[in-house]
């Protein structure tokens, strides 16, 4: 996603309109100000891409460890979702969706109609034939992001929240549901909704992020990410949201937990340093692989730039073998 950060909180808007008021009668000048500040430069600041910035999309095999670039270019791209069928990538940019050939590199923009400002959270039915995407709609002036599904070839995008802001993130194995954080009544919590649309449904309700839902291949799971022990760290429930469980317990911030097609493994991405609820852009981090068997915990790779945009959702290969990524390289002074 582009921007979950609840440490800007919400405005209140009786105290907002007693100031604006106030502002209106002495200048015009100062109002606009005063809303470029509270509401463009958090997002610009936010954003943290520096000039110059080159992207590579790059996979890493989970037993020799071994990592193959697949595309390096000058600029940002992120989120690679990896084909069902192992042939291709699927990268956003720019609020654009890209396909990239495993054995011909160049991006290959997938249309998505209306919903072209695509951020970083989207992904690929079980069956292969439509991608679910979230898009940054226009809302009461601003952007909000909305989820809608598609063809994966691209075509016509259909609605599937009425909500906003809705981030998806994963997809049940029978490709009837999807689950997506959203933020609702100041609180950022896991949904989920048919995949039709109509009604969302709370699976989580605790204070703090709870962020990066993914269904287990089996279907019997969801697997996220929760501030709700004060760190940033891996958890497991039920589908229905029941029996939550603290899975990761270290001096990490561990986001964005995926499983493995053969529902053996557990990849995720850990920030070096405690980043409380943010995942920001350009930090020292490296992924990190699970079993789901023993619980044991291995590096899957070293320390490298990245962050925010590096592993925000599925990307499995179809054989359970490797996972993809992007790590980002700054140009030097």
């Amino acid at each position: 996603m582009l921007i979950k950060n609840p440490a800007y909180g919400k405005l209140k808007i009786s105290n907002l309109g007693h100031l604006f008021h106030s502002l209106i009668a002495t200048s015009m000048k100062i109002v606009n100000i005063l809303i470029f500040t509270l509401v463009v430069a958090p997002a610009i600041s936010f954003s943290q891409v520096p000039a110059g910035l080159q992207s590579s999309l790059k996979t890493v095999n989970i037993g020799s460890k071994k990592i193959e670039t697949i595309v390096s270019l000058n600029q940002h791209f992120e989120a690679p979702n990896w084909s069902n069928d192992g042939k291709f990538f699927i990268i956003n940019s720019n609020g654009k969706l890209y396909k990239v050939l495993k054995n011909k590199p160049d991006l290959q923009l997938i249309p998505t109609g209306s919903a072209d400002q695509v951020n970083n959270d989207h992904g690929i039915s079980p069956n292969g034939k439509l991608l679910a995407i979230s898009h940054n709609k226009p809302v009461n002036g601003g952007r909000s992001s909305s989820i809608y599904v598609l063809p994966i070839g691209g075509g016509a995008p259909v609605e599937v929240t009425t909500k906003s802001p809705s981030y998806w993130h994963g997809w049940s194995a029978d490709g009837k549901t999807l689950a997506y954080c959203a933020e609702r009544n100041g609180n950022y919590d896991v949904y989920s909704i048919p995949v039709g649309g109509g009604e969302e449904n709370r699976l989580t309700s605790t204070e703090g992020l709870d962020d990066g839902p993914d269904y287990s291949p089996d279907g019997k799971y969801i697997y996220y990410n929760s501030f709700q022990s004060g760190k940033m760290h891996i958890w497991r429930m039920n589908t229905d949201g029941s029996e939550p469980k603290q899975l990761t317990n270290d001096a990490y911030s561990n986001w964005f937990a995926h499983p493995s097609p053969d529902g053996k493994w557990l990849a995720y991405i850990s920030y070096v340093e405690d980043q409380g609820q943010a995942h920001p852009f350009g930090k020292d981090v490296k992924l990190r692989l699970m079993s789901l068997e023993t619980s044991e915990i291995t590096d899957l790779t070293d320390v490298f730039y990245g962050g925010q945009g590096t592993f925000n959702v599925p990307s499995w290969s179809p054989d359970s073998r490797q996972v993809a990524f992007v790590s980002y390289e700054v140009p030097k002074d």
